[in-house]
């Protein structure tokens, strides 16, 4: 390559060196940075090959460049070397600084190794330094320098133009050009990788975008009402955005439902509900205010979405309009709890209405009750006070009677006989506890105690000590039968619908006025003495008297009534049987006093 007499040679090859290495920096690619390499030991190094082995990330090295022969090209590049054999040639033969350098004299023993090569036989060497084609020189490349780290690769040179091995200065000046090409080559790796990472993070970007958008028309759109809302913190449930779905629903703009959180706009009723709704994928059905101040039925889901990684959560909130539903059901229970005829609540509503107002002790047994569920309410313990608790339920039955004031009046036999003589259209078939009353220990009768429960205490009828009670007043029609019976089930349903208003008309807004079947109706007025109750009475029977117009036709019914008065320690049935004993008591008083009058 040079000789040591020849100062002007090394500086001419020192500008092809530094030209070569300024042309590292200007490649584009990794590729092109591979081949700009090769070709720069070719056009500055004064070889007439070269080849660039690259480390693949499984460790194996591979020909990425080739410079100096099209038919050493076609025949190496691309080929991979594996590992073992390449550490196996860097560590044999003369170390010349950073370069390995293998003679011909022992580089025969890697002939069939896997390593791409080109060597070709040839004479002898005729002189101690004349280059010989079996000969090998390679500079390895290192990510920190030709003395550390990690290995990047290795340049292979062939044939020096001038034929001779290189000396020190050709062999610092490969070994230089090696440390510039691997800088050159990590950073065109650096390049590659950034690009492809902006190339993944634009991609990602616009995925973000569609996904974005997909959400926001999904969002803005969506048939169903949509909101997102703030999660924890002072301004839970705080709302940020609401679809035009929901601002129609709730008759509301965008900017207006802004100031709002659903706990501002949720009926005071549902507030409970509200609270109740777990966070994470809760849903509740409630009702929310619209602008014009009425309410609209709606299911409310919740899903949890997150800004960011790390970031502020947000409640993803779907609001479904669901008043048809609702007031379809809210229909089918008034069905089921009223008369159709009338509209009055029916035989099972009033028992239900008494039976809440209405436990299992009698006023007046407190020790024993609380002898058998203890301080608590709770069942502990009853094994002990079974006996305790048995005389306790003794005593509700003696109690019974007198609290409803008709034991003296009709008898135990008279109450006996009434399952059987009531009328038909009075069967009762429901026991204490299917009206919510306390249920039974299984060590005895004993029942639970609620302690906030206000006892219902029957009045006395012969002393006026200003006891009020719970009133139940049953209504008998007088003459409807005959009615039915002349006239046909069109007019008889009218007289009943006329009934049914005018009581309703005559109680207070509070009381209950049901229909128990036929033509039997009960009032429950709470909170009156017994002139009050007998008062009640004559004012309804002398609202039903009055003549009943029906296809111009004027009918007329009596009606008769007997007052029960509901007392704790007694069944809903019980209440009502003793009313019903009352008003027959009173029908046929009614009627012996009309034939004494005839």
């Amino acid at each position: 390559m040079e000789t040591e007499s020849e100062p002007y040679v090394r500086l001419a090859t020192l500008r092809q060196v530094h030209q070569a290495i300024a042309e590292l920096n200007t490649a584009r690619s990794l590729a092109d940075t591979l081949q700009t390499v090769a070709d720069g030991i070719v056009a500055g190094l004064g070889y007439e090959l070269s080849a660039v082995n690259l480390v693949r990330p499984d460790g194996d090295l591979v020909v990425a460049a080739v410079a100096g022969s099209a038919s050493a090209e076609a025949l190496m590049a691309g080929r991979v070397g594996s590992r073992v054999s390449w550490e196996r040639r860097l560590s044999m033969g003369d170390h010349w600084g950073g370069l390995r350098f293998i003679p011909y004299t022992e580089g025969w023993v890697l002939d069939e190794d896997d390593v791409p090569q080109w060597h070709t036989a040839g004479p002898a060497p005729r002189f101690a330094d004349e280059w010989h084609p079996m000969d090998r020189l390679f500079a390895p490349m290192y990510t920190a320098g030709p003395s550390g780290g990690e290995l990047l690769g290795v340049i292979s040179v062939d044939k020096p133009r001038n034929g001779r091995r290189p000396g020190p200065w050709g062999r610092e000046a490969l070994q230089m050009y090696a440390s510039q090409a691997a800088i050159a080559i990590s950073n065109a790796r650096l390049r590659a990788n950034m690009q492809r990472a902006l190339v993944r993070l634009e991609r990602e970007q616009q995925a973000l975008r569609a996904s974005e958008e997909s959400f926001r028309q999904a969002f803005e759109y969506a048939p169903s009402g949509m909101a997102i809302a703030e999660m924890g913190g002072d301004q839970h449930g705080r709302l940020h955005r609401t679809n035009d779905a929901l601002c129609r629903l709730l008759g509301r703009s965008a900017s207006q439902m802004r100031r709002y959180s659903f706990s501002d706009l949720v009926h005071p009723d549902d507030i409970g509900t509200l609270l109740r709704t777990s966070a994470e994928g809760g849903r509740a059905e409630l009702r929310l205010a619209r602008r014009d101040g009425t309410y609209v039925w709606v299911s409310l889901r919740n899903s949890v979405v997150a800004d960011a990684a790390d970031g502020p959560r947000f409640l993803l909130t779907h609001v479904e309009d669901i008043e048809e539903r609702k007031r379809h059901e809210l229909q089918l229970a008034h069905r089921a709890s009223h008369d159709s005829l009338t509209g009055l609540p029916n035989s099972a509503e009033l028992r239900a209405r008494l039976s809440s107002r209405l436990c299992g002790r009698p006023p007046g047994s407190d020790g024993h009750a609380a002898a058998a569920v203890g301080p608590y309410g709770s069942l502990e313990g009853f094994a002990e006070v079974e006996s305790t608790a048995n005389a306790a339920v003794s005593a509700i039955g003696a109690v019974a009677g007198a609290a409803a004031g008709t034991v003296s009046a009709i008898g135990p036999s008279a109450a006996h006989a009434f399952g059987s003589d009531a009328g038909p259209d009075y069967a009762p078939d429901f026991t204490p506890d299917d009206y919510g009353g306390a249920p039974e220990s299984p060590y005895g009768h004993a029942h639970l105690v609620d302690h906030h429960h206000e006892h219902a205490i029957a009045p006395d009828e012969g002393a006026d000590d200003g006891t009020k009670g719970l009133a139940v007043l049953f209504c008998d029609l007088d003459g409807f039968k005959s009615i039915n019976d002349r006239f046909g089930h069109h007019t008889g349903d009218a007289v009943l619908i006329e009934v049914a208003r005018r009581l309703s008309s005559g109680v207070r807004d509070g009381d209950t006025v049901a229909r128990l079947g036929g033509d039997e109706f009960v009032v429950l007025a709470d909170g009156l003495g017994p002139a009050d109750a007998e008062d009640l009475a004559v004012r309804l029977r002398n609202a039903i008297i009055p003549p009943i117009r029906v296809d111009g036709r004027a009918v007329r019914v009596g009606a008769s009534f007997g007052i029960g008065w509901a007392g704790c320690g007694m069944s809903a049935d019980e209440v009502l049987r003793s009313a019903d004993q009352r008003m027959y008591v009173e029908k046929r008083s009614r009627a012996k006093a009309g034939r004494r009058a005839g």
